[in-house]
């Protein structure tokens, strides 16, 4: 798969791939978590992770990642429920995001929800995640509500998530 950059300059082309993850990715997407949650904004970890538990949890059914030069740059993750829906938690390098990452990896999430025969995805995002709310409404995620303050900070602050959902 090609993915141009946000400016479409084709000196930013990058070949990124999509696949399913193997047993011998949970170190390289650990340590990608690790960095995101380091931002202390996209996702509701924050630092210190420990790479290694983290490693050794890493759930690899339902994972697919973004390759690029040998290099993970993005996971997704379905958790797929006994009840026909699953839950997505994505991941982006940061260097990677604006360059249709996250859209491969979405588009890649929604195949596979569909293979598995799943009706319906889910997802919490924070409200001031503009970038990844406009990404989620592109594929025709819905807001389903708010849940106020669900979220604590390692500072005492409480956050909102939007709850988006698709059906498939």
């Amino acid at each position: 798969m090609r993915v141009l950059s946000q400016e479409g300059r084709r000196d930013r082309i990058a070949a990124v791939e999509i696949r399913p993850a193997r047993d011998d990715d949970r170190l390289p997407l650990a340590v990608l978590f690790a960095a995101v949650a380091e931002e202390r904004d996209g996702i509701a970890s924050e630092p210190p992770v420990d790479v290694e538990a983290r490693a050794a949890s890493w759930t690899i059914e339902g994972t697919l990642l973004a390759e690029a030069g040998g290099e993970i740059v993005g996971s997704i993750h379905v958790d797929g429920s006994r009840f026909g829906y699953g839950e997505l938690g994505m991941l982006v390098a940061r260097e990677w995001r604006g360059r249709g990452v996250g859209s491969a990896l979405l588009a890649a999430a929604i195949e596979w929800a569909r293979e598995q025969g799943l009706h319906k995805l889910c997802l919490s995002v924070f409200p001031h995640n503009a970038a990844g709310i406009a990404l989620y409404r592109k594929f025709g995620f819905v807001e389903e509500g708010r849940r106020v303050e669900q979220i604590r900070r390692e500072s005492g602050e409480l956050w909102d998530t939007v709850e988006m959902g698709l059906r498939l």
